[in-house]
């Protein structure tokens, strides 16, 4: 089984839980960094998503 087959059985049919994982730990680490750092936050955690929902099941 290689890495992609692997990933693919992780993400599955949880991508609606991953993804609001990802703002959740988003919104976290958002409250915790000054103001001027949420831009890049954000833009990670919706690259992250993207990647996520592009993992054909």
């Amino acid at each position: 089984m290689g890495l992609m087959d692997s990933i693919k059985g992780v993400v599955g049919g949880n991508k609606k839980t991953i993804n609001d994982a990802v703002d959740k730990g988003a919104d976290l680490v958002e409250s915790k960094t000054p103001d001027s750092i949420d831009p890049h936050v954000e833009k990670g955690a919706e690259a992250l998503k993207d990647v996520v929902n592009k993992v054909d099941e």
